[in-house]
C-alpha cells in the first residue's frame, strides 16, 4: 500500500486527491524511506494552483510535498551512509514527499538526531534551509546590520528571526499582533502588526528585507531599503521585473543541503533553535491544510503525519 497526495490537474483544494500508487524501489544511490511525516509549505499550493507551471514544468499526475522525515526501509547500490532502520529527514529539492514510501537520493538526507520527533524533523528542512540561505547567501546579512522579515511568524520566518539574531543583526518582524510575544521570544527586536501599522512608516534604512509574503509587502519595501541594501523574496518570482532602478532585488530558491541541515537539526534537538509545529494533520486532511497555508499563516509549520 502506498498512498500519495497527487494532483491530476491544476486547481484549488479539490484538485488534491489521495491515490494508491506503486511503491517505488531504491535505485543506485537512492534510499527508500517509509515516510512518517511531511511538512506543508507554500510551494504546495503554488504548484497545485498552477502559478509556477512556467517555472516548474511537471508531468501530471504529480505527487506534492517537498520535505519529509521517516525511516529507511531499503538502500540502493552504492549507498554507504545509511542502513535499514535509520531515521532520516531531508528536503527533496523537488516534489513527491506526500506518500507512504518515497525513493530519493541518499545525499539529500541526514540522520534525525536523538530526541527529535518525526513531526519536528519534518517541519525543519525547508524552513531552516530557506531562512539560512536567504539571509546569509542571497542576502549577505552581516553583524550589526538591520533586517526586516515579512511573514516572520511562519516556518521560514521563525527560523530567520533566530538566525539573524544569533548573527548579531537587528531584527524587525512583521506579523499579526497576536504573534508579537512569540517573535520577541525568538529574538525579534521590534514587531510590527501589519494589520494596524504601516511598516514603511516605522522602519527606515534597512540593510536587508526578507520577503516571505509578496504583494503589497514587497511593493512597499523598496522605499525602506538603504542605498546599498537588498530585498530577497521567496514569494515573488517576478521581483526582477519589479525592482526599481538603483535597487537590488533577488528571487530566492532554496537548495537541498544535507550537511547544512545536519548542523541545524542538532541545534534544534539541543534546544538552541526552536522549530514550531502548530498543527498535525492526517493525509485525509492535507488538502485543507494546504489551502489554509495559502489563505493565512499561524505560528510555525503544519505537518502531515503518515504514521
Amino acid at each position: 500500500m502506498n498512498r500519495a497526495l497527487r494532483i491530476h490537474a491544476y486547481g484549488g483544494a479539490h484538485a488534491v486527491s489521495i491515490d494508491q500508487i506503486d511503491t517505488p524501489h531504491a535505485a543506485s544511490g537512492e534510499v527508500l524511506v517509509r515516510v512518517h511525516a511531511a511538512g506543508v509549505n507554500g510551494l504546495d499550493w503554488k504548484i497545485r494552483d498552477g502559478i509556477l507551471q512556467d517555472v516548474f514544468r511537471l508531468p501530471l499526475p504529480a505527487t506534492l510535498g517537498i520535505e519529509l522525515a521517516g525511516e529507511v526501509v531499503a538502500t540502493g547500490a552504492g549507498v554507504t551512509g545509511f542502513a535499514v532502520g535509520d531515521r532520516v529527514m531531508g528536503a527533496l529539492g523537488g516534489i513527491g514527499a506526500y506518500a507512504d514510501h518515497v525513493a530519493l537520493a541518499a545525499d539529500k538526507l541526514t540522520g534525525i538526531p536523538a530526541g527529535l520527533s518525526d513531526t519536528v524533523a519534518a517541519a525543519t528542512p525547508v524552513a531552516a534551509l530557506t531562512a539560512w540561505q536567504a539571509l546569509f547567501e542571497a542576502g549577505e546579512l552581516k553583524r550589526g546590520q538591520t533586517v526586516l522579515i515579512h511573514g516572520a511568524a511562519g516556518g521560514v520566518g521563525s527560523f530567520a528571526v533566530q538566525f539573524a539574531r544569533r548573527a548579531g543583526a537587528r531584527v524587525i518582524a512583521t506579523a499579526r499582533g497576536i504573534h508579537a510575544g512569540y517573535l520577541r521570544e525568538l529574538g525579534a527586536d521590534e514587531v510590527i502588526d501589519y494589520r494596524t501599522e504601516s511598516f514603511w512608516d516605522v522602519a527606515k534604512h534597512v540593510d536587508l528585507v526578507l520577503d516571505l509574503v509578496g504583494g503589497e509587502a514587497l511593493a512597499k519595501s523598496w522605499q525602506i531599503v538603504a542605498a546599498d541594501g537588498k530585498v530577497v523574496s521567496t514569494a515573488a518570482p517576478e521581483i526582477a521585473t519589479q525592482t526599481p532602478a538603483g535597487k537590488r532585488g533577488v528571487w530566492f530558491q532554496m537548495r537541498a543541503d544535507a550537511g547544512q541541515l545536519a548542523t541545524i537539526a542538532l541545534d534544534v534537538a539541543r534546544g538552541d533553535l526552536k522549530a514550531e509545529v502548530s498543527e498535525i494533520v492526517a493525509p485525509t486532511e492535507a488538502a485543507e491544510a494546504i489551502e489554509r497555508n495559502k489563505t493565512g499563516h499561524g505560528r510555525g509549520k503544519t505537518v502531515v503525519q503518515f504514521r
